[in-house]
């Protein structure tokens, strides 16, 4: 399982998602769908736009965790 930490990350920051929509230029519905982790892929550009707006690595964005089986 894929978990998205942008709410960690905007929390951190102090940073609203429509702010972050306006830094990265990635549509404010993705941003809420990335926050609330309803998104079923994301690009590899938008990663990119937001770990360069919070300097951060993707693991601080993306977290892995095996499914139970």
């Amino acid at each position: 399982m894929i978990k998205i930490k942008l709410a960690e990350l905007l929390g951190k920051h102090k940073m609203t998602q429509k702010t972050l929509a306006n830094l990265t230029n990635i549509r404010p519905a993705t941003i809420s769908k990335m926050y609330y982790e309803e998104v079923k892929r994301i690009d590899v550009s938008q990663i990119n736009r937001i770990c360069t707006v919070f300097n951060c690595e993707i693991s601080e964005l993306l977290e892995f965790t095996p499914d139970d089986k």
